[in-house]
Order: structure tokens, then sequence, then C-alpha cells
């Protein structure tokens, strides 16, 4: 696994143009691996939910500050209902940012914040405004970009369900590019009767685009991860099982000590490698 850290984390220390300081703090605390989120760039973004745009230039500008350091695009839009255009320009602006700075291995990440009713059970179950995500993958594979997918609604399972569909519609290649974003920790909270780390084993590998450790106590996130209602160890045992190497990223939540929680972080998990 390659540990990294996400932007969002770094909401009270996002000032203007600092972007890359922090980045570089990240970096010098261990992170691998950079998730920048949509809402958490500072001044290399600007408006608002359809209105945001990436600041192409300054994102090209600091991906070459860091020629080893890898990143990709996170961007929260409501790909699940059929609200995105392939063609649009929020998407195609997202698209670019993720080939800006993610070199020879783009990489956009859709969550999609609306709330979900029930989790999908089975096929029949997904509406077909889900797989509008197809149309998606296609767009960004022809750009040569993995798509991954997350909601924090929908179990890792339902969502294995809709990406397993989509790809049944795309080309094989296109289809290789079409993943998920697994956090397991997410489904925790919020459907605590079912086993995440169980769906997290059941995704095969080539499906596992990017993992998210977080963690949580009595419902509740905490700064750091650490021990709490998520079993770190077994969700590390399960990862080194597959022969996981894609990255891991640290979603701690935003906090004045963000980087010093960062690092607990890291360690706290590399304890639980075998190879730590």
């Amino acid at each position: 696994m390659k540990i990294g850290a996400i932007s969002n984390s770094w909401g009270v220390q996002i000032d203007g143009d600092n972007l890359p300081d922090l980045v570089s703090e990240a970096q010098s605390r261990g992170a691998q691996h950079i998730e920048l989120r949509q809402t958490f760039l500072g001044g290399f973004e600007t408006g608002a939910e359809d209105e945001w745009r990436p600041v192409i230039d300054k994102l090209r500008s600091m991906a070459n500050e860091f020629p080893d350091l890898p990143f990709n695009m996170a961007v929260a839009v409501p790909c699940l209902s059929g609200g995105v255009a392939s063609d649009g320009e929020l998407f195609q602006q997202a698209l670019e940012a993720a080939k800006v700075v993610g070199g020879d291995d783009p990489h956009l990440r859709l969550v999609d914040p609306t709330p979900q009713e029930r989790s999908w059970e089975s096929r029949s179950k997904i509406p077909e405004a889900a797989m509008s995500l197809a149309g998606l993958a296609e767009a960004a594979a022809a750009q040569g970009i993995t798509l991954s997918i997350e909601n924090s609604g929908q179990s890792v399972g339902a969502l294995k369900l809709l990406v397993e569909a989509c790809q049944e519609r795309l080309s094989a290649d296109s289809g290789k590019l079409l993943g998920l974003c697994v956090d397991p920790t997410n489904q925790v909270l919020r459907q605590p009767e079912t086993d995440a780390l169980g769906d997290l084993d059941a995704v095969p590998l080539d499906m596992l685009k990017i993992v998210h450790f977080k963690q949580a106590r009595g419902g509740q996130a905490i700064p750091t991860v650490d021990d709490g209602d998520m079993d770190c160890a077994r969700m590390v045992r399960i990862l080194e099982a597959k022969g996981y190497a894609g990255p891991a990223i640290f979603e701690i939540p935003s906090h004045e000590d963000a980087f010093e929680n960062l690092s607990s972080s890291f360690a706290y998990v590399e304890r639980l490698s075998s190879g730590g």
C-alpha cells in the first residue's frame, strides 16, 4: 500500500495558495500519495457545486513541484442519479485536472453525496439512472483516466454490483479503468449491521482502485486512525492478502493538529502491517 493524505483533512490549514506547503508537510510525514479533494484546494479552485472549476495551470505547476509524489483528484457530483453529463464542462474540467496532476496514471474519484434510501441488494434494485456511470467511465477511459466511485449511503457490495453491471456495457479496456474507492468505516457508521470488511474482501483486486482509512468510536468519527469501531488490523490483513499496492488514503477529520494526527495514524497502521 502507498499510504497517503487527502486535502479535506487540512480544512483548518488551507489559506489562499498554501496548498503546496501543506502537500510538502504531508510528504515529510511519510505520505506517498495525495488525494486533492474538491472544495479543499484553496486558491487552486474557484466556485462551488455546479460552478466549481479547478484552476488547471496552478494544479499543473504544483504537481510539477512534486515529481515523485502521485496525486489523484476527487470531486463530489450526483454520479449515481444521472445528474452528470459526460460531455459537460464540470466533468470535463475534472478529467483535465486529474490528467494534469496524475501524470502517467491519472485517476478521478467521484463521490455522490446524495442520500440513499436503501442499499441495493441485487442488480435488479439498481436504478437505471445509476447506470449513467458507464457513460462517465467511457469518457474517462477515452482519455486514459481511471474512474473510481464512492457513496457513503451505499454499501461496498452494492457499488460492486453497479461497477460490474457498468463494465458489461463497456469495452474490456474501458471497463478495467472503472472501479471502487472503498471506505469501510463509512459503511460501519451508516450500516452497522453489515459486514463492511467482508464486502471489501469480496472486491476483486483489479476493481479496487483506492482505499480510505478512517476511524470512529461509538459511532462518531475521531481525529486519528487508531483502535475503534473499525477493525483496522483485519482491514490491513485483507488488503495484504489481496496484494493491494495502490493508494491507502488516511481521511482523518480536519483539525488544528491534523499533521500530528496524520503521523500517528500512519504509525498505527504501519504497526499492523506484516511489513511494519
